[in-house]
C-alpha cells in the first residue's frame, strides 16, 4: 500500500469520521478475501467506495479487465485519484444510495458487486437504498461482497428481509485494522426458480 494512500484515507477520516468506516485503507489480505469468488469470467464488476482502490486493484489482479469495473466514490478527492489510476475504468462520482433512482447499467448487467461502505455507520433506510440498488443491477445468481468489522452482520435482519436477501460470512482476516469479516449477499432463491426435480 503507498503510504500516501494511508495519509489521503487519515485526511479524508478527519473531515468526515462519521462516513469513513476506518482510518486507513484495508489490507490486501482483506482484498483478497473480498474478491476471492471473483475472476476474468465474472464480466462487470460494480465497486461502492473505492477509497484509494484496494479492492480495486485486487479485482484486476485476479482477472477482472479494467475496462469492467464500475466505481461509485461520493469523496470528489479519492474520485480524482481513482480516475488517475485506472484510466480505463469507469468512474461514477455520487452517494451510492443514488443508484436506487439514477441507475448506472442498463437493467440486471453486473456480474458480481464489492463494497467498501461502512454500513454499520449507515441508517437501514438508506442501507436498503443502496442494497435495492445494486441488486437491481446484478444479473441473476451474482452477489454482493462485503465487509465489515467483528462479526456481527453489518445489515439489520430487518433490511434483508424486505429485500428477499440472505447474508453469508464467507470469511474473516486478524491481517487487517482492524480485523474484518467478509459477507457474502444475494438473493433468496425463490420458489418459482425451484427444481422440484430434486426435492
Amino acid at each position: 500500500m503507498p503510504a500516501n494512500d494511508a495519509l489521503s484515507f487519515l485526511k479524508a477520516w478527519t473531515l468526515a469520521p462519521f462516513r469513513m468506516g476506518s482510518v486507513t485503507p484495508s489490507s490486501q489480505s482483506l482484498a483478497a478475501l473480498m474478491t476471492r469468488e471473483i475472476g476474468p469470467d465474472t464480466g462487470p464488476v460494480l465497486e461502492l467506495g473505492p477509497g484509494t482502490g484496494p479492492f480495486t486493484r485486487a479485482l484486476l489482479e485476479r482477472g477482472v479487465r479494467e475496462s469492467d469495473l464500475t466505481l461509485i466514490e461520493s469523496d470528489p478527492d479519492f474520485a480524482a485519484l481513482l480516475t488517475r489510476r485506472f484510466p480505463a475504468a469507469r468512474i461514477v462520482e455520487m452517494d451510492a444510495a443514488g443508484l436506487c433512482h439514477l441507475p448506472v447499467f442498463d437493467g440486471p448487467v453486473v456480474g458480481a458487486a464489492v463494497s467498501g461502505l461502512p454500513f454499520r455507520l449507515i441508517s437501514p433506510r438508506k442501507s436498503s437504498a443502496i442494497l435495492e440498488g445494486v441488486f437491481a443491477s446484478l444479473r441473476p445468481g451474482a452477489a454482493l461482497y462485503q465487509f465489515t468489522y467483528g462479526r456481527r452482520c453489518p445489515f439489520e435482519q430487518t433490511v434483508l428481509d424486505r429485500l428477499d436477501l440472505e447474508a453469508v460470512r464467507i470469511g474473516g482476516t486478524f491481517r487487517n485494522f482492524p480485523p474484518a469479516t467478509v459477507y457474502r449477499v444475494s438473493r433468496i432463491r425463490s420458489l418459482s426458480t425451484y427444481d422440484w426435480r430434486f426435492a
